[in-house]
This record gives structure tokens, sequence and C-alpha cells, in this order.
């Protein structure tokens, strides 16, 4: 008896370990690296994006606490303090790690070729050399595009729509943080700007000094208008960039409607909590087993056309019918 009882008790754990493996399995925490674009914890915008993101790994089955972690650093604008992040943060060998912008994207790049990676808000992955191709990435890096080149050619026609006068246009943007040094968006503006015989100008801005001198300058054309590049310099100077083509009457364009939302004139911008969320199918996809060199990158697929009309109205321009049945964002 002694014997067939253990006999039977033997069996039902062998029997029973397969689902014990598996339930053990089911609550592995895993941990996921986030190294977002905004330089500062309490940004409402970077609050908000990592908070969809969260959101939508949880609709997946993703519970922070119970079978996921996140470990957060934030993508500072100096090169230097972003390559020492980007190497602790591959140091803790997170199972796949959410990147923000080109240059965060570029840092985690540099210190691995074998965690999983998925960025958003980036403009060029091929040319960035993060990906063979769009359709096969074919490495350890995947993820979602924000602008293709000729979106720069966008902002110029909102500029001319709603300012017609203008016959100057200056391009502000940080070259050490801009995609390709500024020049991916800057030359599609300058074609398309010769075209309309407007003048454009690149004007190099690695600090809020820098800024205030470049706005200060175009301030001195009569007939002159702004279009700032979004990138994570910009970004972070979007109030004082907004403050001051405000205050010496220039229209302002973007690729950011954070821009707007502090007193630019108008942006064309995709929908980036759109973009967060649809990073977390490919982060539940990797965690689920799928290479992210398997995983085709995709591009925005949802846009916002944002106008503030309380600058408009500020600086003398009337908003043609037209434009506003297109825009999704009006702040008055």
């Amino acid at each position: 008896m002694s014997t067939r009882r253990e006999f039977i008790t033997l069996l039902g754990a062998a029997a029973a370990w397969p689902f014990a493996a598996r339930a053990q399995e089911s609550r592995q925490v895993r941990l996921v690296g986030i190294f977002y674009n905004y330089g500062r914890a309490d940004d409402p915008v970077t609050t908000a994006e990592i908070g969809a993101f969260k959101e939508a790994l949880w609709r997946l089955g993703w519970s922070e606490g119970r079978n996921v972690r996140f470990e957060e650093h934030l993508n500072p604008p100096d090169s230097a303090t972003r390559r020492k992040l980007a190497k602790e943060l591959v140091a803790i060998k997170p199972d796949v790690i959410l990147t923000s912008s080109t240059p965060a994207t570029t840092a985690v790049f540099a210190e691995t070729r074998t965690i999983p990676v998925v960025f958003v808000s980036v403009s060029d992955p091929v040319g960035s050399g993060f990906a063979v191709s769009l359709s096969h990435p074919d490495g350890n890096v995947t993820g979602f595009t924000n602008f293709e080149a000729t979106i720069g050619q966008k902002w110029l026609e909102l500029l001319t729509e709603i300012a017609p006068h203008i016959r100057r246009v200056r391009v502000i943007f940080n070259p050490e943080t801009a995609v390709n040094g500024g020049n991916y968006f800057f030359q599609p503006i300058e074609i398309a700007a010769r075209k309309l015989q407007i003048e454009a100008v690149a004007l190099h801005a690695r600090s809020a000094g820098d800024i205030e001198h470049a706005i200060v300058a175009a301030a001195e054309l009569s007939d002159a208008a702004v279009i700032a590049i979004p990138d994570i310099s910009m970004f972070l100077h979007r109030d004082l960039v907004a403050s001051l083509t405000m205050r010496h009457r220039l229209p302002l364009a973007s690729g950011s409607t954070d821009f707007v939302r502090v007193g630019g004139l108008i942006a064309y911008d995709m929908d980036r909590l759109d973009q967060a969320r649809r990073a977390a199918s490919y982060v539940d996809r990797i965690l689920k087993g799928e290479r992210p060199g398997d995983l085709p990158i995709q591009g925005p697929v949802k846009f916002t056309l944002a106008i503030n009309l309380k600058t408009a109205k500020a600086l003398g321009l009337e908003v043609p019918p037209a434009l506003l049945a297109r825009a999704d964002a009006m702040i008055e």
C-alpha cells in the first residue's frame, strides 16, 4: 500500500509539473526599459505619452508589479549625459527598451545589438543605420517613425496659407540634435520655398541664447516667419521660442502641437499618444517571443492640425475659413 501511494503521489506530481512550470513562467516579471525624449520628469507631454504606452500594455495583459516592471530614464539634451544614461539602462539588461527620438535611439543602439529596441518619433531609421529596410529591419531595432522629410513642405504651406504676406522663412533647429544636422527637413523646405519665391535660411541654435539671437535677427525683417523643427532641443525650449516669436510678431509654424499650446501660431503634427499606444503592441509581441527585426517599421496614421486663434488675432492675421474647417484643435 505504501509503495502504491508513493507511486500515485509521484505520478500526480509529474503530471502537475508542466502546469506548475507554466504558471511560474506566466508569473515571471519582465523588465521594460524606457528611454524617453524629454528631459523633465514633470513635463506633462512626457507623462501623457508614457502613460498612454503603459495603459496600452495593461490592456494587452501586462500589469505593473505583477508581470512587468519599468525602468525609466529621461533623455537629456546634452549628448554626454545621454550616452551615460543609455549605457546604464542597457547594463541592467531589460527584456526590451522603448526609445523616443533619434538621439535617444542612437545612444541605446550604440550600446547594444542584442536587446530589442522599439522606437517612436524617429524620422529616418534606415538613414540613421537602425534598420536595413522599413519592411524588414533585420536587427534588434524596430518601431514607428514620425515624419517623412517632405512634411517640412507642409509646414511652409500652412504658413503661407495663414500668412500670405511672408517672403522670408527662418528655419530654427539645433544641428546637434536635429535629424541629419537639420538638413533632413530643411532641404525640402528650401526646395518648396524656392518655388514660392520665398527665401529660406537655416538658423542654428544650440542654446537659449542662440535662439534669442536668431529670432531677434529674424524680427528685423518685415515679411518673415519662423519654422521650428521639433527636435529635442527645440522642444525643451518651446516656451522660449513661442514667447519670442509672439513678442516680435513673427508667425511660428512647427511639427509639434505643443508649440501651439504655448503660443505658437500653427502646427501639423502626428498623434503622439496614438504612436505610444502602437509601440506597446510591438513591445507586447516581442515579450511574447517575436523578433524585432521581423516587425516592419511603421509610419504615423493620425495627424493633427492645430491653430492658436489668440496668437493669430494678436498678429493681425485672419485665419481662412477653409483652414479653420480642416483644423483638429483650435486654441482661443
